[in-house]
């Protein structure tokens, strides 16, 4: 059976269906790359680090509080005596109240990380008011009464999370480094510290987890890592304490 060549329209019909699929994927990388960037966001504030001249440096854990962790990282930063700012989520301090007003009576920060820690991105504007709103109301049940800085889930943010925090003249935070992120550093807690004195910079905020269960290396890795950054001459301050630093 013979195949007959394809006509003319046939071809750039096939050539402007392959274009689509490549302005697509772009698009979707792009896109992708934008909801999770660290340093750029299309409304307000962004902060992953403040350049400070200074060797400071914000200790920052997201999620919880959880009753398999929390205690015994409470008692590694108290043991060596740093502030530190706990991003929190309104789920989790509605069902462990207790242990968000321990956080707050230690003296450390506390950060709102949504209510549910679901992706904030392509939800209404009625979802945003709500996750940060309730979860703002639950953090000064704790007693707290500092400055509430916002984290999104998972750092995950495009245009309606954004929009509200700078409406409300609040500031997206992220952070610079993120020692147990990656699977090799978080083996063990001679990795966690060793690979933030390595990558920490004046003015960097430091990414950890250390309240769930499956987090005991980075709990470990507390005492450690802060005496390894004091040997380097850094000093431990919250995000809000680091915010007040930035130029102008």
């Amino acid at each position: 059976m013979r195949v007959l060549p394809a006509s003319p329209r046939a071809r750039k019909g096939v050539v402007l269906g392959l274009i689509t699929a490549v302005v697509l994927a772009a698009s979707a990388f792009g896109l992708d790359r934008l909801v999770n960037a660290r340093t750029f966001q299309f409304y307000g504030g962004l902060t992953h680090r403040v350049e400070v001249p200074d060797k400071v440096v914000a200790l920052t854990f997201d999620d919880g509080p959880d009753p398999a962790g929390t205690g015994e990282l409470l008692h590694g930063l108290g043991t060596v005596g740093v502030p530190a700012t706990f991003y929190l989520t309104g789920r989790e301090l509605e069902r462990h109240p207790d242990l968000g007003t321990r956080i707050a009576a230690a003296g450390h920060e506390l950060g709102n990380h949504s209510y549910s820690h679901e992706r904030m991105v392509f939800v209404s504007a009625e979802t945003v008011a709500t996750e940060i709103e309730r979860t703002d109301a639950l953090i000064r049940r704790t007693g707290y009464r500092g400055e509430i800085t916002f984290r999104p889930p998972n750092g995950k943010k495009l245009l309606g999370l954004p929009r509200y925090l700078a409406e409300h003249r609040r500031r997206t935070i992220m952070w610079d480094v993120e020692p147990d992120s990656y699977p090799e550093v978080a083996a063990s807690a001679s990795g966690i510290a060793e690979y933030t004195a390595e990558h920490v910079r004046p003015g960097s905020i430091v990414l950890l987890h250390g309240m769930y269960q499956s987090r005991t290396t980075t709990r470990q890795a507390v005492v450690p890592l802060v005496e390894r950054l004091r040997g380097l001459g850094y000093r431990f301050v919250t995000v809000s304490e680091l915010l007040a630093r930035r130029p102008g």
